[in-house]
């Protein structure tokens, strides 16, 4: 699609105009979170894999399969152009809104640890709620595309949106999910912000948010001994707390150079989920806290490049490409924000993955699939400016040729 729209005569941006087709910076913080996600992750899964599959790299080999199925899909996602995600935004609702449904149908949806969150394909799992963020996304934004004065000016723009949303964070807590839904609702209260709704509307709507959270919260036993265990999780060290205290003694263990890569105590059956929600407390175990603050690092670039790539669309006129792309920013900010705020006991436990970093299909798969969405709006984007420049050019020139 990239090389037929230059055959075209579309104006080229590449290494002769000093720039590379992408964001190099984005590019290369992924390629390194994914490599140390490939690592510690494997590091952390060896003896839960040889316990429970008899193979020490069982988890790596799925992971790896789950990493080329990402990358693959990667590069179709790459070759999309961004208004047909603006033209299909109706479809994006609906694929969303299905797939929360289907997982709450008995006999489709699957049941681990008590959660219904994923749609079985065999021996594969989908997690709905992965697919359903970036649906919400996507809707958003062309809908602030297409309702920007109303949304700006009244309530009732603002309003119709959060219906929608309230709906989906309705069947994400019927999974129950509520680390999905709260950076759903995050994303959106974020992208509405930066399209410019009122101050007003806005934090009326943040404190009915709030006030909403605080009843889920208080609403389930489970949410209420979370919460509690995050207080205090001494209360109870070897129920509510016990995850907590071994992430909490994993991180301790690291003090600032780390244990040594795979010579990690907790992930030997003291750390349940290691491999996935806790993989943030075995990275801090082994490479301490230099390694841990380079992983934090990572993640704060990400977000700072590609809440730019967000800021140069929107200068260029993109404004759908702008909205999708500060929504894709604060979903990865958010995800990453509560892992490693769990993992360091200053956020209530949630079923949450670290993107790039944690085992899971469904995770890595449409991250990277997020990223290429990413990277396709930074090239629209430079495209977009160059023709502008080339144009500004030829304009000028032709005032020159007029004036002689």
């Amino acid at each position: 699609m990239i090389a037929s729209e230059h055959q075209r005569g579309a104006p080229s941006v590449g290494y002769r105009d000093g720039l590379l087709p992408f964001d190099a910076t984005l590019v290369t913080c992924v390629l390194l979170l994914l490599t140390i996600g490939t690592v510690c992750m494997t590091s952390a899964s060896t003896e839960i894999a040889a316990g429970n599959f008899r193979s020490e790299f069982f988890h790596l080999k799925r992971h790896v399969v789950y990493l080329s199925v990402g990358i693959v899909a990667a590069l179709f996602t790459l070759a999309i152009p961004i208004r047909l995600y603006r033209e299909m935004s109706w479809l994006a609702l609906v694929v969303g809104l299905v797939m929360l449904v289907l997982v709450l149908i008995p006999g489709i949806g699957r049941d681990v640890n008590g959660s219904t969150r994923w749609i079985g394909l065999g021996s594969f799992n989908i997690q709905a709620s992965e697919i359903a963020k970036v649906c919400m996304v996507i809707y958003t934004a062309s809908y602030l595309v297409r309702h920007l004065d109303e949304v700006r000016a009244r309530y009732s723009g603002f309003l119709r949106p959060v219906l929608v949303l309230g709906v989906f964070v309705f069947l994400l807590l019927m999974e129950p999910d509520f680390g999905a839904a709260v950076v759903m609702m995050s994303a959106f209260m974020a992208m509405m912000f930066l399209a410019g709704v009122r101050a007003s509307h806005f934090f009326l709507s943040i404190i009915v948010c709030l006030l909403g959270a605080a009843a889920l919260a208080v609403s389930q036993p489970y949410r209420m001994a979370r919460l509690q265990a995050f207080l205090d999780p001494w209360q109870d060290q070897f129920g509510s707390g016990y995850q907590l205290i071994q992430a909490l003694i994993a991180i301790g263990r690291g003090d600032w150079f780390g244990v040594g890569l795979g010579n990690s105590m907790q992930k030997l059956y003291y750390l349940p989920e290691a491999h996935t929600d806790f993989v943030f407390a075995i990275l801090a175990e082994e490479l301490g806290t230099i390694g841990a603050i380079g992983v934090l690092m990572l993640f704060a670039i990400f977000a700072w490049r590609a809440l730019t790539i967000g800021r140069k669309a929107e200068q260029a006129g993109q404004l759908f490409s702008a909205y999708m792309a500060y929504g894709l920013a604060i979903i990865f900010s958010m995800q990453a924000i509560i892992n490693i705020g769990v993992n360091t006991g200053t956020l209530p436990t949630k079923g949450l993955t670290l993107p790039f970093l944690s085992y899971g299909g469904s995770s890595l798969v449409i991250s990277c699939m997020a990223v290429a969405m990413l990277l396709r709006i930074d090239y629209e984007t430079r495209l977009a400016q160059s023709s502008a420049s080339q144009s500004s050019t030829q304009q000028q020139s032709g005032l020159k040729v007029e004036g002689a």
